[in-house]
């Protein structure tokens, strides 16, 4: 399987109304590349299947989505994610650890 169905398949277990990192699914699939599962994310075929809206920098911040940042925030906000100022609020509460 390459990298990007991996990127895909660990995403697509983050559950609705929560997010995970770019860095919590690297790390997931044993890597550090970061950078890396953003670009499969952003090439995902299979989206809102695969739900990279989902998926969040480290420190809460929106980070990119090729629909752009108000699409994601209105997709998160949809599953009962709280955004303020391209950020999530309370993000420990919403984070989920992908294994």
């Amino acid at each position: 399987m390459n990298f990007s169905r991996k990127v895909w398949e660990t995403c697509s277990k983050v559950p609705k109304g929560k997010v995970t990192t770019y860095k919590a699914i690297a790390e997931a699939l044993n890597t550090k590349a970061y950078r890396a599962v953003g670009n499969a994310l952003n090439k995902n075929p299979h989206s809102p299947k695969v739900p990279c809206h989902r998926v969040v920098n480290s420190d809460g911040r929106l980070g990119g989505f090729r629909s752009g940042a108000k699409k994601k925030a209105a997709m998160l906000k949809e599953e009962g994610i709280e955004v303020k100022g391209n950020r999530i609020v309370d993000f420990e509460k919403s984070f989920c650890s992908i294994r």
